[in-house]
């Protein structure tokens, strides 16, 4: 198994910034992809960022140029640093890791991002 504890989430002006941060910790795959995702009120789950355990990353069209995914393998720590942002990136942030070889999926239980108006 594998815990996924995430960190950062707040409330936050237009415009203004803040960094996520998901530390993994237990049986984690060798290789894997390591992800933000973010779900809003009455909206599907959707991927905002994933970057996979050689440097891989692919980001969703609505957040490409404002937000960076990083992550630390020595620490096996994913960060999501989000830039000017906006009133549509409130929502439930959840780390993810998923592994390359086989189907383990794991999810973090989730941060509140809310940004005013």
């Amino acid at each position: 198994q594998v815990q996924l504890v995430e960190s950062g989430g707040g409330l936050v002006q237009a415009g203004g910034s803040l960094r996520l941060s998901c530390a993994a910790s237990g049986n984690i795959p060798s290789s894997n992809v390591m992800g933000w995702y973010r779900q809003a009120p009455g909206k599907q789950r959707e991927l905002v960022a994933g970057i996979s355990s050689g440097g891989t990353i692919n980001y969703a069209n609505s957040v490409k140029g404002r937000f960076t995914i990083s992550r630390d393998n020595a620490k096996n720590t994913v960060y999501l640093q989000m830039n000017s942002l906006k009133s549509e990136d409130t929502a439930v942030y959840y780390c993810n890791m998923r592994s390359l070889v086989g189907v383990r999926n794991y999810w973090g239980q989730g941060t509140q991002v809310t940004v005013s108006a």
